[in-house]
């Protein structure tokens, strides 16, 4: 079977592209509650152990840059399952490793493999009905969140009863199960350029340039996932401190709070038309002000905790689904680079969020991460409230 573009997608294809991208964007948070785990059984830092999910990040975005735009000009199906495989190799290669270093690479090329999810974004945007377009986008993009959200609790708990490497473990067997469905399941789909690779990257470029409503929507939503990053890059460190003394599983539990984000955003792509893109951006960035003032004042408990990580989700999907519909209807017939220059430049901002939470960890602790993660709002709001889109 070959999808048509604006013809429909099947819903078991939608239903299967939703689970994978699930289960693919996990391998992205699982260090996540393990990360005072890892940096004990390694023996080095807290900012040596907050680097593997920098760098998990890093190399997400370079398969971002680097690989997604290859949809438009290869098969997409031959690309997600080989994404996958690799996958498997790297997710095995963390639960093996004898050193951070070995960590820090392999998490490299398993953020550049776990990219599988922003091809399916694509897809529904582009072969969708246009009635249903922003819907199945919402659809996939929840079973994003669920993967993102179930990857902190299942390696929460795994990480206390069995180990941080048996997760790693468990998560190459997942993408094993993945790529035999993929390879079942998957469509081929028509391909919407002409041209060499090195043509193909130079448009991104023209792209960015004659496009400044993609320049803006990928800036400030990056900001905003810099801001909802930054809470969940040092919880581990924070609740294995006073006053909680807590463990892996803890951070897992407090992950399930985000399912609130994820059932937004299952229902968000209905009020983008009605809104308009940067009025949703304006309210997911003051959601998330409002988040980090909550985690400043009540952080010392779990309900303020609980509290914020709802919050700051909630305005992160806000902007997220407005701002990622928005470049990829721009250009519908360039839909995967208009979706590589917005999630780019989303990871690259992810990157800074988590980067720089660190160092306020490193240097104030809590109120350190607070004001990096208040900052990071603060810049999205700014890029929205000074333009006019």
């Amino acid at each position: 079977m070959e999808l048509k573009e604006n013809q429909g997608i099947p819903r078991y294809v939608i239903l299967m592209m939703a689970v994978m991208a699930g289960v693919s964007v996990a391998n992205l948070y699982y260090n996540q509650p393990l990360l005072e785990m890892i940096r004990t059984d390694l023996s080095v830092t807290e900012v040596k152990a907050n680097l593997i999910t920098v760098i998990t990040q890093v190399g997400y975005s370079l398969g971002l840059f680097f690989v997604i735009p290859v949809g438009d000009l290869c098969s997409r199906r031959k690309i997600i399952l080989v994404c996958m495989s690799l996958a498997t190799v790297f997710a095995a290669a963390i639960g093996f490793a004898p050193s951070i270093q070995i960590v820090w690479i392999a998490s490299l090329f398993l953020g550049v493999c776990s990219i599988v999810p922003q091809l399916f974004i694509p897809i529904a945007g582009q072969f969708s009905q246009p009635q249903n377009k922003a819907r199945n986008m919402g659809y996939v993009l929840s079973g994003l969140l669920c993967g993102i959200l179930g990857a902190r609790v299942i390696s929460g708990f795994i990480g206390d009863w069995l180990g941080w490497r048996w997760m790693f473990i468990i998560a190459a067997l997942l993408m094993i199960v993945s790529t035999g469905i993929s390879l079942k399941l998957m469509p081929e789909m028509k391909r919407n350029f002409q041209g060499s690779y090195l043509g193909l990257m130079k448009s991104i470029f023209l792209i960015i340039a004659h496009h400044p409503r993609i320049r803006l929507n990928s800036v400030r939503a990056a900001f905003g996932f810099g801001s909802m990053l930054a809470i969940w890059s040092c919880l581990a460190f924070h609740l294995a401190g006073a006053p909680f003394y807590q463990g892996s599983d803890k951070v897992g539990i407090l992950g399930l709070c985000g399912i609130v984000g994820a059932v937004a955003a299952s229902s968000m792509g209905k009020y983008v038309p009605k809104y308009g893109i940067r009025n949703l951006s304006i309210i997911g960035a003051s959601l998330q002000i409002l988040a980090w003032a909550i985690c400043f004042l009540f952080g010392d408990s779990y309900v303020g905790l609980i509290a914020a990580i709802i919050i700051v989700d909630i305005g992160m999907q806000c902007q997220q689904l407005s701002n990622q519909s928005g470049c990829i209807e721009e250009i519908p017939e360039a839909s995967n680079r208009a979706n590589t220059i917005f999630m780019t430049t989303y990871f690259i901002g992810g990157s800074l969020g988590t980067f720089l939470a660190g160092l306020g960890w490193s240097h104030l602790g809590w109120t350190g991460v607070c004001l990096v993660g208040a900052l990071m709002a603060t810049g999205s709001l700014t890029i929205s409230l000074a333009s006019k889109h």
